[in-house]
């Protein structure tokens, strides 16, 4: 079948379901081949449960006029997303970097939602799958889209942009993240340029961060919008408090204006996110007021900066995940946090390949350990290190959990990040 007559087909249902345990009445439910579960078994499961039609690879599933038989189901649903995307006719913003991707995002969509309609990436529909998906979720009723792009491999960001086909682009950061795939911090700084690459060919904007110098190399010969800590920068800021929740004076020279933002965000990390965000505004003609009020109302929430308050302690918990260009700001951070009763519990960072013992060692001799009452490592990285610094080693976040209750904190202030899978945050649930 044709991508036209198959988008005639999403068009009367326009509800895609690749999970079978998922499917509801009504869905076309879109069977994709995994590592270790091939959708396409499904079929009958999915068509059972309410599924109206069911998109195939393999003919042997071909149960009834119901079966829509193609060539590649994960191709085919790409190529469905791109028509769909061309369709809309809407501006679409794509986000890519090392950190602050998904807090960037809800930044913006809350900004953006002041003027128009706008849609942002579900959770972390962000790969060669979760992007189809999440542009195939765009209705008529959106005016611009907030796609963002995750890649842990060389190609990955190229291969998204022909999907969703960005007018504007921004990388939040080019940072130490998934080295392993990326080999090496070089190889973060290309992949991430895919997408500046994609906006240059084909006459997008890009929002620039200039206190990233391997960002502002790759922007010259097109068209940007500048933002950053440097006055030099279209959109400027600078933070007038830390604690407990960071503030900051921005400088808007493309509106002629400033103005102050309290957000409920914490760290200094989350700056360049605040101006991100400020910058999408200014660029589509937002009062700043708007701006202001928008990104003063996002809340943080799934594991990013929350802020939250159990029993007599109150908890800082950034443990989506982790890498040594997150983790380092934010340890410093927190030692400069006023407070008397401080906990600081870190969890391994992953996919640093052969730089992980010495990211893992570089973390360990940053911390000043006299900022705080206890400080508390769980993972074989960390726990190599063991018998070399003055805290409590764990071999794995289970044996931190057991530490940690025994402990009984009470009035401390306790910061933790980990990796997304050491699950840090479990330690809430005890």
């Amino acid at each position: 079948m044709d991508i036209t007559k198959l988008y005639e087909k999403f068009l009367e249902n326009p509800l895609i379901i690749h999970d079978s345990r998922r499917v509801v009445k009504g869905c076309i439910y879109w069977a994709i081949r995994g590592e270790r579960l091939d959708g396409n078994s499904f079929t009958k499961q999915a068509l059972d449960n309410g599924a109206i039609l069911a998109v195939i690879d393999n003919p042997d599933f071909q149960f009834d006029e119901r079966c829509i038989l193609v060539a590649d189901s994960l191709k085919a649903l790409q190529e469905l997303a791109s028509h769909h995307r061309r369709s809309l006719g809407i501006k679409v913003i794509a986000i890519a970097g090392s950190n602050g991707k998904t807090t960037t995002k809800e930044l913006m969509k809350r900004v953006l939602n002041e003027k128009m309609n706008t849609f942002a990436t579900p959770g972390n529909y962000n790969n060669h799958i979760g992007l189809p998906l999440s542009i195939l979720q765009i209705t008529k009723e959106h005016k611009a889209a907030i796609l963002e792009l995750g890649a842990n491999h060389a190609g990955e960001n190229a291969f998204l942009c022909d999907i969703a086909e960005p007018d504007m682009g921004i990388v939040t950061n080019i940072g130490k993240d998934h080295l392993e795939g990326f080999g090496g911090i070089d190889g973060v700084e290309k992949a991430n340029m895919e997408l500046f690459d994609y906006l240059k060919k084909h006459g997008g904007t890009a929002l620039v961060n200039i206190d990233d110098e391997r960002i502002v190399r790759n922007s010259s010969g097109m068209k940007t919008i500048t933002y950053g800590m440097n006055e030099g920068s279209e959109i400027s800021g600078e933070i007038t408090s830390m604690f407990p929740t960071l503030s900051a004076l921005i400088n808007d020279n493309v509106q002629d204006t400033s103005y102050e933002i309290n957000s409920q965000l914490f760290g200094s990390v989350n700056m360049h996110n605040i101006l991100a965000a400020a910058t999408i505004g200014s660029l589509f003609e937002i009062d700043p007021w708007r701006i202001k009020n928008a990104i003063e109302s996002y809340m943080p929430e799934n594991n990013r900066s929350q802020i939250i308050k159990k029993n007599s302690n109150t908890y800082i918990l950034d443990a989506y995940n982790a890498n040594p260009s997150s983790m380092l700001p934010a340890v410093k951070d927190f030692a400069a946090y006023p407070a008397q009763n401080k906990v600081l519990i870190l969890g391994d960072m992953f996919e640093l390949g052969d730089d992980a013992e010495k990211e893992h060692k570089n973390i360990l001799e940053s911390i000043n350990y006299k900022s705080f009452i206890s400080v508390a490592l769980a993972g074989h990285h960390f726990y190599a290190f063991k018998n070399n610094f003055d805290a409590h080693f764990s071999p794995d976040t289970e044996s931190l959990k057991k530490w940690f209750n025994e402990q009984n904190f009470q009035d401390a202030v306790i910061y933790l990040k980990g990796s997304r899978g050491m699950a840090i945050e479990s330690i809430l649930n005890e």
